[in-house]
């Protein structure tokens, strides 16, 4: 791969050093070149323009989805983001008093608060404790199970540290329990291999512009069909019910797929940004995108040992992109400063600098980071 060439094509590289890929991500320029042509023609045919329609944009995005996470075109849903997708999911469910639901201590608030609301109804929330690798998680997920525990929702990859959860092994056990299994894969899709089936995850939600490298403001929701057959949403909308553009008379049937999230009218624009970037990916190949993600974090992680600093993902047994750093004697409130001040972008996040770069990201890059976070 000419890996340059996505380089040359992020002018954001003229301008920062952006690490923070697993947060969120800037615009290349065939995306923008993409929602460009759009509004321009959306400026003079308005919905009648023939350069995108509604329908075609979301099959699109929909199975380019559907094949990245091995599930069916009509299982995926398109939402503004995971804290939505999570409360529809939440509030599915009909739990009775003294039943539990299973977090990840210091998760995401996204797969968090939507389950709040659950605790007023006398059903606990848990936690379970952190570790620092997969298999002492998996460890402390089966030691907190009890009879009760009717759901777990955790992240495919820990967004502070970037630990890739061992969700096939989670899978297979909580199908072994009757515990239904929701993953936020926020920090993961695009990232690691996903396969909805074999890691039995019953539902998913998570963000465009992460490793996606699409719009802020736009998500995906994944709920397999056997949820769809059985499950109500919390809210309906003029698009949640067949035959959806009959105004009238009202619909009380539902739509079949997980379409029936995308409740009301949605922004073609940011589809339109969305279909570019899933596109892009999926002429590089996804598998080439992770594989070079990889290689980045493997070669700045290098760079940052011969430095002095201790990496977490040294800790785990598979791939990460996200590389958790932190040393000895170092004030990582001002040397986060200094940073920024010096046009890096990264996060500070459970005590240690979080770096996550994307295919556009160069190795020389890598080396500015360094004279930088070792400058005195």
């Amino acid at each position: 791969m000419n890996w340059e060439k996505y380089y040359d094509l992020y002018p954001v590289n003229k301008e920062l050093i952006w690490l923070n890929n697993c947060g969120t991500t800037p615009t290349g320029k065939p995306i923008l070149d993409s929602v460009k042509n759009f509004l321009d023609a959306y400026s003079q045919k308005g919905i009648f323009t023939e350069v995108e329609k509604y329908v075609q944009l979301k099959k699109n995005i929909s199975e380019t989805i559907a094949n990245l996470i091995s599930a069916s075109p009509d299982e995926i849903g398109i939402v503004h983001n995971t804290s939505e997708g999570m409360n529809f999911l939440s509030h599915e469910f009909c739990f009775e008093k003294d039943d539990e639901i299973l977090l990840m201590e210091n998760e995401y608030p996204s797969n968090v608060y939507p389950f709040e609301h659950w605790q007023s109804h006398g059903v606990k929330l848990k936690f379970i404790p952190l570790a620092d690798n997969p298999e002492k998680f998996f460890h402390n997920l089966v030691t907190t199970v009890t009879k009760k525990t009717k759901l777990i929702s955790i992240s495919l990859v820990h967004w502070c540290t970037g630990m890739p959860l061992p969700i096939t092994q989670i899978g297979e056990y909580c199908k072994s329990q009757n515990i239904e299994l929701i993953i936020d894969g926020a920090q993961g899709v695009g990232l690691v291999p996903v396969d909805v089936k074999k890691m039995n995850i019953s539902s998913m939600v998570f963000p465009a512009w992460k490793w996606l490298l699409g719009p802020l403001g736009l998500g995906v929701i994944y709920n397999k069909k056997e949820n769809l057959e059985k499950r109500i949403p919390i809210f309906k909308g003029q698009n949640s019910v067949i035959n959806a553009d009959e105004y009238l008379p009202y619909k009380s049937d539902w739509k079949k797929g997980a379409d029936r999230y995308e409740y009301s009218t949605s922004s073609m624009s940011d589809w339109v940004y969305f279909k570019s970037s899933l596109n892009m990916l999926n002429e590089i190949g996804f598998q080439n995108v992770q594989n070079r993600i990889y290689e980045l974090v493997d070669y700045f992680g290098v760079l940052l040992k011969e430095n002095g600093f201790e990496i977490s993902k040294d800790n785990f047994s598979e791939k990460t992109g996200i590389l958790s750093v932190t040393k000895n004697g170092l004030d990582l409130n001002k040397k986060i400063q200094t940073l920024k001040d010096n046009g890096i972008i990264c996060a500070l996040r459970l005590g240690r600098i979080r770096f996550a770069p994307h295919i556009y990201n160069s190795k020389e890059q890598f080396h500015k980071v360094i004279e930088v976070l070792t400058r005195r």
